[in-house]
Formats: structure tokens, sequence, C-alpha cells
């Protein structure tokens, strides 16, 4: 039996696509290095989503949208961005391993 998750409705639509479009330009091919290298600066980890948000990484305004979202869509949210961060190619995870480490 294959899992498949459940739908969970957005129900701020607007500031979740804003947040959304933010953390997509994080993670674009082009500036995905810029945004590592920015991690590596300000001594973060990349999985810890709430920290990069505060400190202004993902935008200035990123920290008031997330905040202003109900729970769930702040959920999709952060699990959005993890499946990003698990998408970057491998060769930029190994080069910037520090961001990328458990320890």
């Amino acid at each position: 039996m294959k899992f498949e998750q459940a739908a969970i409705a957005v129900q701020d639509q607007q500031g979740y696509a804003g947040l959304h479009a933010r953390i997509d330009a994080a993670f674009d091919s082009r500036d995905v290095e810029v945004f590592l290298s920015r991690l590596v600066r300000s001594k973060l980890r990349i999985r810890d989503f709430e920290s990069a948000l505060n400190r202004g990484l993902l935008g200035k305004e990123a920290a008031e949208l997330y905040a202003s979202l109900p729970v769930s869509d702040q959920a999709l949210t952060r699990e959005r961005y993890l499946r990003l961060v698990e998408a970057v190619p491998l060769e930029l995870r190994q080069r910037y391993l520090k961001v990328y480490a458990y320890y």
C-alpha cells in the first residue's frame, strides 16, 4: 500500500502564495548558492526554518507573512521548505556540508 499524504486546504491563499514565492526564489537554481552562503555567514543550519526566517534570509517581510498564516498553512510552508532543502543538488549539499550537518 502506497503512502498518500492527506490533502490540507490552504486557508490564506494570498499570504501563503507570497511566502512560497520568497521560499521558491531562495531555492531557485541561480540563487540557492547565495542562500546557502548567507546561512553559513549566519551560522545557521538549513533545516532551522524559523531562524532563517527571523533573520530575514527569506526576505524582510517573510517572518511577518509566516506569523500571519494559520497554523495549518504554517505547517504546509515548513513542509515545502524542507522538501526544497532536500532537493538541492548533491554537489552543493556537499560543498555546504556545514549547513546540512546535524551536529
